[in-house]
């Protein structure tokens, strides 16, 4: 008898926090939710890579996207030639957009 009232116990918990607690986003499909602000710019070739492909890496604490392998290898040889490069291209966007 107390094995089943354990069994039943840990049953009626299982479920609690698969409805209401760590799993109940699963059912929701909110991890299906996108953003148009879900994709990246890989530093080294300039593709565009969405945020659940290719190969991530977090630097200085901001994270960078890869297309590829190489690219993140390349990436590890030299990060901050990739990080001025980004900053470079990023500021000289800004500009652009302010004079329009």
């Amino acid at each position: 008898m107390e094995g089943l009232f354990s069994f039943l116990l840990f049953a009626g918990l299982f479920y609690f926090m698969m409805r209401h607690g760590c799993g109940a986003h699963m059912a929701h499909g909110h991890h299906e939710e996108k953003n148009i602000n879900d994709s990246f710019v890989d530093p080294v070739c300039g593709r565009k890579v969405e945020d659940d492909q290719g190969y991530g890496k977090l630097q200085d604490g901001h994270l960078y996207r890869f297309c590829s392998k190489d690219c993140l290898d390349t990436f590890d040889l030299e990060p901050k030639r990739f990080i001025k490069e980004r900053n470079t291209n990023a500021e000289k966007s800004t500009e652009k957009t302010n004079e329009s």
